[in-house]
């Protein structure tokens, strides 16, 4: 009966050793893709190109002007941090439901797309200092009395699915608001501006623009519903470029330049803004 065992203990230990192995091996590939991920700096660097994804559909952060072309101040910033890198810079338009995936799919490098910071989206990506000022509000015509929240009860308020307004707004919203959802800020401001909506939650800066473009619409702010400074985001653990890049709005700061760009397309200086 003892070979016997033997034979069995022999089996065992060999199955378990197998076992080991198959499970050391799938734990590297799993953590293949990961070691790989953290490479984004080196590969930019590298390919002399960096790929940032910007919005082409909410001015002044980023357009498409009459010559076709991205502009505005998002655009601006990613070809300057492009310009420090010395790489190009291969623009990728994308909207606020797209860019964190775009993101997480490795499809850019990083996201100049007025993107504010807050818990939940730490948890998925990673963020640079803040680059520019950015604040969200409740918008309307002079004629519409609105001056809480409670008073949005009853009417309708256009905002695009899931931008940093449309959260906001999700949380102070009485229940009776009709608030309707859009896929782009372009289809939520034409559904304000056509009177498809009473109100618009976006930007302070979109709201500008709405105001210049349409002044039949006397539209005025009602209420803020957060004040949040953009930052750029990067894919997870990606902390090389990162840094880098936080290398370069700080000399950004110190020069003068982001107080320029916030100038040029907001119409005031960037200010102190959050690390």
């Amino acid at each position: 009966m003892t070979p016997l065992r033997a034979s069995v203990s022999t089996s065992s230990t060999r199955r378990m050793t197998l076992g080991v192995l198959a499970a050391a091996g799938l734990s590297a590939a799993l953590m293949a893709p990961t070691a790989h991920a953290q490479n984004a700096l080196d590969n930019i660097m590298k390919a002399k190109e960096i790929k940032i994804a910007i919005p082409t559909d909410y001015p002044p952060y980023g357009f498409v002007g009459t010559d076709l072309k991205p502009q505005g101040l998002d655009v601006e910033m990613a070809n300057y941090i492009g310009a420090k890198l010395g790489v190009k810079v291969e623009l990728i338009p994308v909207t606020s439901a797209n860019r964190i995936p775009y993101l997480q799919t490795q499809k850019a490098d990083l996201v100049i797309s007025t993107l504010g910071k807050n818990p939940e989206r730490e948890k998925v990506i990673d963020f640079t200092a803040a680059y520019a000022p950015f604040f969200q509000a409740v918008f309307a015509s002079k004629s519409l009395s609105i001056k809480s929240f409670a008073d949005l009860t009853g009417k309708s308020v256009a905002v695009t699915r899931g931008a940093m307004e449309d959260q906001e707004l999700a949380k102070v919203a009485p229940a009776g608001v009709d608030v309707k959802r859009f896929e782009d800020h372009a289809a939520s401001i034409s559904a304000f501006v056509s009177g498809q909506t009473q109100a618009i939650a976006t930007s302070a800066s979109t709201a500008g623009t709405i105001m210049v473009k349409n002044p039949n619409l006397a539209t005025e702010y009602k209420l803020l519903l957060k004040d949040s400074p953009n930052f750029i985001g990067v894919a997870k653990g990606e902390d090389k470029l990162r840094e880098k890049v936080n290398e370069i709005i700080a000399e950004a700061k110190k020069s003068g330049d982001i107080d320029k760009m916030s100038s040029k397309w907001l119409g005031r200086p960037a200010g102190d803004l959050p690390l």
